[in-house]
Formats: structure tokens, sequence, C-alpha cells
């Protein structure tokens, strides 16, 4: 019997991605994989149902996952897809246990072995099955983007009959993937860029896009890639620093997220009320409550003249992008448990032994654990 593989559509709000592409449907099926794809799910990326081949589109995802040997989506599943998933089924998806307590819960009892794109551990191995990445990369492209139309100025030096317009100034906090994304596309559209960050390595990544790097003398280095949480004595050393290149920015891309936690706040009221007028902020982090003060998930904030955009799930506003990257991602993570055409998940692996969220009726990641069971 073929291992069976299933796709759902998305349906949560403002979600145009899909979890697979025709490009990566042809590798699956070279891999073995019978295809099954929820009917309209490649819809929001102008992907219709006929441009996969060798893939079945079924109307109802209940009936589609019955008997499915793996299921793929973006957005975590509904729990009423999970109740009709087979035990033992494999699921590919974000998770983020911390918010979907009752799905984790659902998926230890149904013996469901759930590999949570957001657990993929960020090794050089890894990097081919990385979705964080691969998603915050094009959230800091469009950052830029964003940020330039929300200017009422252009980015670049112009030179006209009437004189010179000077270039705008692009701050970014927070040098990760996204950020640093971020610093390059504003470079490309003409901005002076600035680049900062409270791990002092990423100086010279910033340094070689051509941005300007603003060191503050605070070293926030933590695990896993990430910043750690800032001393109250550390956040006023920086702020002393860092508040006249707010203050001076025409553009500024925030990007600090710690997974499970409220977003940092990076910018104060106090901050933000004395930047220049028409300046714009744009808060990757809105998801987790935002870098700034006056963040409003979702929504465009008016605080005097400065314009704080909250915008949520980036990634998905570049869909036909997000998806193949997305899609690609989950095959490479595939890859590495579909061998001579049989589902073989190999333990040992650290890759897949730090993605699984649930397996054999129990938690298997421990802040996940924490977070679900107390």
């Amino acid at each position: 019997m073929p291992v069976k593989l299933a796709v759902l559509k998305e349906t949560r709000a403002n979600e145009r991605r899909v979890a697979l592409v025709p490009v990566v449907a042809d590798k699956l099926n070279k891999l073995g994989l019978e295809l099954s794809l929820q009917a309209g799910a490649g819809e929001a990326v102008k992907l219709a149902d006929s441009a996969y081949k060798n893939v079945h589109a079924i109307a109802n995802p209940q009936g589609m996952v019955g008997d499915a040997d793996i299921v793929c989506s973006v957005q975590p599943p509904s729990l009423e897809v999970v109740e009709a998933m087979k035990e033992g089924a494999i699921l590919l998806s974000f998770v983020y246990a911390h918010k979907e307590v009752e799905l984790v819960k659902k998926l230890r009892d149904k013996k469901i072995t759930s590999f949570a794109m957001e657990l993929v551990p960020r090794i050089t191995r890894a990097q081919a099955m990385d979705a964080l990445s691969s998603q915050a990369a094009l959230a800091g492209y469009y950052a830029a983007l964003m940020g330039a139309t929300h200017l009422a100025r252009i980015l670049p030096m112009m030179t006209t009959a009437v004189g010179s317009i000077r270039p705008a100034k692009c701050l970014v906090m927070g040098l990760g993937v996204a950020g640093l994304q971020a610093l390059a596309t504003a470079r490309r559209l003409g901005a002076m860029t600035e680049g900062y960050d409270v791990r002092p390595e990423t100086k010279e990544q910033a340094e070689s896009l051509g941005a300007k790097f603003v060191d503050t003398g605070v070293d926030a280095r933590g695990t896993g890639g990430y910043a750690r949480e800032l001393t109250q004595e550390e956040k006023d050393k920086i702020a002393a620093v860092v508040t006249k290149h707010i203050q001076s920015a025409d553009i500024i891309i925030t990007t600090a997220a710690i997974p499970g936690r409220p977003s940092p706040k990076l910018i104060s009221k106090a901050q933000v009320d004395g930047m220049k007028a028409g300046a714009v902020i744009i808060d990757l982090a809105a998801e987790g409550g935002g870098n700034t003060e006056y963040t409003v998930p979702g929504e465009t904030v008016q605080v005097g003249q400065v314009s704080v955009v909250g915008p949520l799930n980036v990634p998905s506003m570049l869909g036909e992008h997000a998806s193949e990257l997305y899609a690609k991602n989950q095959l490479n993570l595939i890859e590495l448990f579909i061998k001579d055409k049989a589902i073989n998940i190999d333990w040992s692996d650290e890759v897949l032994a730090k993605a699984c969220l649930t397996h054999a009726g129990e938690i298997k990641n421990e802040a996940a654990k924490k977070a679900v069971e107390g």
C-alpha cells in the first residue's frame, strides 16, 4: 500500500498560503506517495486544482484525512480535522503549542505524531527545512516595501532640475533573518540604512549589507539563535544610545520576537513621541503584541504625525512564494522519514527528534508539555 499524504485548505483569517505547490507535488509523487488535496486549497495563490498533476482533489477534509498517513497544512488544523485523523498518523504544520492547548491535547490523545514546523532546530543541516527562516525572509523583504509605501517621500537620493532630494533613513531593529532581509531591501531601494541588535555578532552581518551598526555595548545573546530578555538596567543603557537613531529615522522596521512569549518592547511611547513628522514604524512583531508601546496588532495607529503599522501574517501577503518555500521546507522534512516508499522515522535524527511535538500519546517537547500540562 502506498503512503497517503493529504494537504488541507487553510481556513484561518488572512491566510493565503497552501502547503503544497505543483513542483513539490511532483517530487512527492517520485517518493512513492499518493497525494490528496482539499479542493480549492491553492485558490488564494491562483493555483487551480487542475494545476496539480497526479493529485486527487477532495471536497470533504474529514473524509480526506481519515485514511491519510501524513497530513500537511500551514496553520494548525481544526479540532474536527484532527479528530478525523487515524491513530498514529503524522501531521506537519505550524502549531505554536502555547496558543493551541486544546489542539495539542487532541494530538496527544489521538496518538498523532506531529512535527511542528516552528520547532525545526536552527542548525546548519536543517536549513532546508527551516520554515521560520524561509517565511521570515519574505516578511523582512515586504516590511521594507510597506515602509516605503507608507512614507510620504521617496527612499533614494534623487537629483532634479530644481535640486537634490536626500535619501531616507531606515533603521532596522532586530537583525535575524527578517531584519537582515529588510536591511538589504531598504538598501536596494536607495535608503541610508542602520541596523541594531542586542547581539553584537550581528554587527558584521549588518555592515556586509552596507548598513551602519548601532552599538550600545550590551550583549544579550541567548540560546537557539534568539536574544535573551534584557534587565531594566540594560534596557536603560540601550535607550540612551538608540533614542537618537530612532528619532532621526524616516522608517523603522522592528523584528524582535521570542517564540511563546510576548514581543519585547524596543521602542517606548516617549521615543515615538519624539520621532520626526511623517516617520513610519513597521512592527513585524505585532503578532506577539509588538515591539512598540503603541502597536495595535493588525492595525495602523497614528501617533501625532507618526504611523505605527502592526501587520499580521506578513508572509501570507506574498502567498505565491511563501507557499513555494514552505512546501519545499516540508518536502525536505518528509524526505527524512520516507525511505523506500515507506514511513521509517529515525528518532536518533536530531532534526526529527527536536521537531516532534507529540508522539505515541505523549507531548515530546518540554516547553510545550509545560504549557499544555502544567
